[in-house]
């Protein structure tokens, strides 16, 4: 039985349209390597949902006279349409306002109530005499008492990264009406970290070797510097996760707290929807089981501290609540490959000053392989990046077109117009011949290494040089000319260039799985390289809900060179992409900032 491999993708909050940098940040990312763990024939999971309670959903909902039910609603199906036309492969996309979730959630909570590291403390937090209610995190701004940013949020900074004391935010005001809240008393339940901090410590410790060196800085560098303490997991809300004790109404779970509990509900959905209840376990208890989490910057603390000090103190507990036969502790994440910020054009992206590309306008004016190509080759997987439309527009020409598409076309066409569209016999190979197959099937390895460790960017250039190698190899052997004076000769070079490119065209499936799926019609086999994806409503307890999930294909463990054999019969090919005209450049310019 091959590993279970867990892909975790961030939660989007489901209060704004989904832009170019959310997509390199994290669900792209995801995505590429769920579809490379496919090829290796593991047993994948990719999961996530939209995250519906986060009080941006409640902001948006007060600002637009409306609920938050309907806010999240229609942002959830414009999440599925963007994630359908991109090809994301979630075996299940859901959302956080789900029964499953609850119950789930809640049995976290209880879980580690019994365990001992809940506490609950009377303690400060803002509050708006202005609307007579508590403002939860998101609704306060002010200045960071760390790095001085005068628009940190009251529970953490985005330009330095900290976790912060809400009560210590210089100059705080209400985002609702800019308002100054003041301080008042009010009971929570807090998780203690403190008492979770040497394991925590302990687990980082062990993913030093591979980890991210951003991702290590803002969790094992913030816990050495500054230590962890009790963090606030409910808050004073009337939308959310109830919390599960009699005496709490009027308080739910905190969104962060129930939001990365997801990874785990959403499995158990998935096991449900699929009439094996028990296959979450898989993932969750099997030690053999790798789990890796997609997602950008902001969101390193919760999931390379919280989230893991919430499983360890989970232990065993939660499956034995679950009746388990044989409860374990719950698999503690792999890796968490966390991306930078994809700025445009320059500056950062601003939904509000319409600063941004957004992924369901893109895909009404192009196709989704050069978006998926473009936002991997400007990937910020160690540093911000920029999108820059001259910089899309070459490299849709120059790359994509001109060194993949033009390769893979002109060689089946010459083979369509010279051997009727039969793979030629190349009868005994030359060294030449034998010298491209070899560095092509060493590419399945130094490709594979890439995507172990999760470098995306390092993995298709490795696959574009591979390309390159086999364009540089028809320059030399020409069977465009070789087939007027020595037909042999040329099928000879002919037959290597179909191989190297069959073979190729599974190493940039991940990336390019639309026009990897057309080329391997083009060669002639009738087996997918990957499944299919469809919505369906879910009824529910908690509110109706439409799903997104991935049917898995008979093809998997497909990462090996070709297996092209003479006289196979290809199809009649056309080009894979299209060559863009320099005036886009401009034209997409102008819709900026509009």
């Amino acid at each position: 039985m091959s590993e279970p491999v867990l892909v975790a993708v961030a939660w989007p909050y489901a209060n704004a349209e989904i832009h170019v940098g959310n997509l390199t940040g994290s669900y792209l990312p995801a995505d590429i390597f769920a579809r490379y763990q496919r090829l290796r024939g593991r047993q994948v999971l990719m999961v996530s949902g939209s995250d519906s309670h986060g009080t941006p959903i409640t902001m948006r909902a007060d600002a637009e006279g409306t609920t938050p039910l309907e806010v999240y609603q229609r942002f959830h199906q414009g999440f599925l349409e963007v994630f359908q036309k991109l090809g994301l492969t979630y075996d299940l996309f859901t959302s956080t306002h789900t029964e499953n979730h609850f119950k789930i959630s809640q049995e976290m909570f209880l879980a580690l109530k019994e365990n001992g590291f809940l506490y609950t403390n009377t303690d400060l937090q803002w509050y708006s005499p202005a609307s007579g209610r508590f403002l939860p995190d998101r609704y306060v701004e002010g200045t960071c008492y760390i790095c001085g940013y005068t628009n940190a949020r009251s529970d953490q900074c985005d330009k330095c990264g900290n976790l912060l004391d809400p009560g210590k935010l210089i100059e705080p005001r209400s985002r609702v009406d800019g308002s100054t809240p003041e301080l008042r008393e009010t009971e929570h339940y807090y998780l203690d970290l403190g008492k979770l901090q040497d394991q925590v410590v302990a687990f980082l410790r062990e993913r030093e070797s591979y980890w991210r060196p951003n991702v290590l800085r803002q969790s094992l560098g913030q816990i050495l510097v500054d230590g962890l303490r009790g963090r606030a997991i409910t808050r004073d809300l009337d939308w959310g996760i109830p919390v599960p004790l009699e005496g709490w109404a009027g308080k739910c779970l905190y969104v962060w707290f129930e939001a990365v509990i997801g990874y785990l509900s959403a499995t158990m959905e998935w096991s449900q929807i699929n009439g094996q209840p028990d296959a979450w376990q898989n993932w969750w208890l099997n030690p053999e089981s790798k789990a890796y989490y997609f997602i950008g910057k902001d969101n390193i603390p919760f999931h390379a501290i919280i989230w893991p000090a919430e499983l360890i103190g989970a232990g065993d507990t939660f499956a034995r609540r679950m009746n388990v036969p044989d409860p374990r502790p719950m698999v503690l994440p792999h890796d968490v490959p966390a991306n930078e910020f994809m700025n445009l054009e320059g500056q950062k992206i601003s939904g509000s000053r319409n600063w941004a590309v957004w992924a369901r306008d893109f895909l009404s004016r192009y196709d989704p392989d050069p978006l998926r190509y473009y936002l991997t080759v400007a990937m910020p997987e160690t540093k911000d990046t920029d999108w820059d439309w001259e910089d899309f527009y070459k490299r849709n020409n120059d790359e994509l077109v001109a060194t993949w598409g033009n390769l893979a076309n002109r060689v089946l066409s010459f083979t369509n117009k010279h051997w009727e569209g039969v793979v030629p016999d190349p009868g005994e190979l030359r060294p030449e011949d034998s010298e491209l197959m070899e560095t092509i099937k060493a590419g399945f390895e130094t490709v594979a290494r890439e995507f172990e460790a999760v470098h995306l960017r390092a993995a298709l250039a490795e696959t574009m040089r591979l390309a390159t190698e086999v364009n540089r190899y028809l320059d030399v052997q020409a069977p465009w000319k070789q087939v007027k004076t020595d037909k042999e000769a040329a099928g000879r070079s002919i037959f290597t260039a179909l191989w190297a490119i069959d073979s190729l065209k599974v190493l940039f499936a991940p990336f390019l799985p639309f026009s990897s799926e057309k080329l391997h019609t083009f060669f002639g086999y009738s087996q997918p390289l990957f499944g299919t994806q469809s919505t369906e409503v879910r009824q529910d307890a908690v509110a109706e809900h439409t799903v997104l999930r991935y049917h898995p294909g008979e093809a998997s463990g497909r990462w090996e060179p070709s297996q092209l054999r003479p006289g196979q019969q290809l199809n009649q090919p056309s080009p894979l992409f299209k060559k863009l005209e320099e005036s886009v450049v401009a034209e997409e310019r102008s819709r900026l900032g509009a």
